[in-house]
Parts: C-alpha cells; sequence; structure tokens
C-alpha cells in the first residue's frame, strides 16, 4: 500500500461579487444590457415586478396629477388633458367649475363660453364639443352620475379607455393601466412590451402585473417618465432603477449632469397640481397667469 502524498493545499474561496442594487450607483451599466442571452419571458415579469417595488420606493406619493373633488371633475378634466399638460388644465378647470359644477350647469352651457374657458388647454372647439355631449349624455342617460362601469363610460363623447380608467381607477377604486404617452414609452424601453396600439399595451401589460397593482403602476411610471425618464434626454445616470433598466445609456449618464435634467419635485420645482395631495414632497403649481412655465 503505497503511502500518502502530502495533502494539497485547499483552493482560496471565491469572494462573491455584491448583488446589483437598483439603488446603487449607476455609472456602470446594468448586467441585463451586458448579455446577449435573450431574456425569459419569465425573467423578464420578475424583472418588471422588481421595478414596479422599486419604483413604489421611489414615489411612494405618486398620484394623478390632475386636480378634481369628484368623479364628474375628474372626467372634464381628463378629457381636457389630451395634447396638453396636466398642468394647464389644473390652472384651466378652477373658473370652469365654477361657472358649471354639476353635468346639467355643463350641459347647459353656449359653446362659445365654454369654448372661451378651456381655450388654453387648445383644441378647445372640439373638446368643448366633447364636455357638451359628454355632459348631456350624464344628465339624460345616468341620472347625472358619472357611471362606474368602463363598458358605460367609452360610450361617452370624447372618452376612450385611457379616460375611462383614469375615472375608474382614481374615482371609484376600480383597478386599471393608464397607457398615456409616458406610460407607453417607458414599458416599450423596459422591455415589458413591444406594442404601440394602447390597447394592445394595456392588455400585455394587465398580464405581467396582478389587478391590485394597475392604478398604482399606472402613476409610478408616469411619474418616473416625467421626473426622470424624459423622452428625449433620459437622466440614466441619476435613475435608481438603472441596473434593472434594458435602455440604460440611451440618455446622459454622468450623475452630476443627469441631476441637472430632473424635473418637478426632483428637481426642486413646482408639481403640476394647484392643490396636490398633503403627502406630497414638492411645491404646488401656481394659478394661471401667475408665472412662466418652465
Amino acid at each position: 500500500m503505497k503511502p500518502a502524498g502530502p495533502a494539497k493545499p485547499a483552493k482560496p474561496a471565491k469572494t462573491a461579487k455584491p448583488a446589483a442594487s437598483a439603488k446603487a450607483a449607476t455609472s456602470a451599466k446594468p448586467a441585463a444590457a451586458a448579455t446577449a442571452k435573450p431574456e425569459s419571458r419569465l425573467a423578464m415579469i420578475r424583472r418588471a415586478r422588481r421595478i414596479n417595488r422599486e419604483l413604489a420606493e421611489v414615489y411612494p406619493y405618486a398620484h394623478p396629477e390632475l386636480d378634481f373633488r369628484n368623479p364628474f371633475e375628474l372626467l372634464v378634466a381628463t378629457v381636457l388633458s389630451a395634447q396638453t399638460t396636466d398642468l394647464r388644465v389644473n390652472q384651466t378647470t378652477p373658473a370652469l367649475f365654477a361657472a358649471y359644477p354639476t353635468p346639467e350647469d355643463m350641459a347647459a352651457a353656449a359653446p362659445e363660453e365654454l369654448e372661451e374657458l378651456i381655450r388654453p388647454t387648445g383644441f378647445f372647439r372640439a373638446k368643448a364639443k366633447s364636455l357638451l355631449g359628454l355632459s348631456k349624455a350624464l344628465r339624460d342617460d345616468f341620472g347625472g352620475e358619472v357611471p362606474g362601469r368602463i363598458e358605460d363610460l367609452v360610450k361617452l363623447p370624447g372618452v376612450g379607455r385611457k379616460t375611462a380608467n383614469v375615472v375608474l381607477g382614481n374615482a371609484f377604486g376600480v383597478p386599471g393601466i393608464t397607457v398615456d404617452t409616458h406610460f407607453g414609452r417607458l414599458v416599450r424601453r423596459f422591455k415589458w412590451t413591444e406594442q404601440v396600439d394602447p390597447e394592445k399595451v394595456e392588455a400585455e401589460i394587465c398580464g405581467i402585473f396582478p389587478k391590485s397593482e394597475w392604478t398604482m403602476l399606472s402613476h409610478r411610471v408616469v411619474f418616473h417618465g416625467r421626473r426622470i425618464c424624459h423622452a428625449r434626454r433620459p437622466a440614466c445616470g441619476a435613475c435608481p432603477i438603472a441596473p434593472l433598466c434594458p435602455a440604460y445609456g440611451e440618455g446622459e449618464t454622468d450623475p452630476e449632469k443627469a441631476k441637472k435634467l430632473l424635473k418637478y419635485e426632483k428637481g426642486g420645482q413646482p408639481g403640476q397640481r394647484l392643490s396636490p395631495p398633503p403627502d406630497y414632497p414638492g411645491l404646488p403649481a401656481a394659478p394661471l397667469g401667475a408665472r412662466t412655465e418652465p
């Protein structure tokens, strides 16, 4: 029997690499973007849900950025928000609702007077026609009340699925995905979908997240699109979810330069609401004519 040889020295244990954190510094390109291996649907869903959790921590105060006190005001404000900013709508609606506080009042409005009140929001003739039509429908078909079903809302003049989901989610507590330009742009950047048609985007995103998350997910994604992940120049270097984003690097990656691109409360500027919720950390917007918009 051969004598046992000298024992081999043990290999040093490998040092574990630190896990990528969505709150870590974002100067390095995320691993998700560096690998050539296609992402499985399961991996995409896990990444998408993690992004949602991270956005919930970044924007715990996310909310609808239209001022409203009841379902009718939210419905009208959402119709007016087409092709303009929520800020401009919020600066316009105080006088509008003072003149026409109910569907019955608005249904009886003189078209030219209604047009003049909503002129700052743009496309005021078409919008006035929609407001008169939906107000008359609410008066005649729904007893002056905004219906709480999407099947009824989308039958109103000027009301599509986006507007209906805004009203249902924020005035009635019925979960829904709101696909506006910000939401559609970001979910494609996140590689959650490749769809462009809003209804197809809505259907695909609904399949990724539990129903209970739909309304708040919409707010968080829109908040992120308006504050950090801008259309033309995303502030990638200041983005807290950069390690999870396959589009990292499309915008400014230098942290100091990226900070200068932040908007609204993230950039120390007023938000879009004249009457924001109590937990909003930013400044309220000024009334129409009180300041020059940035």
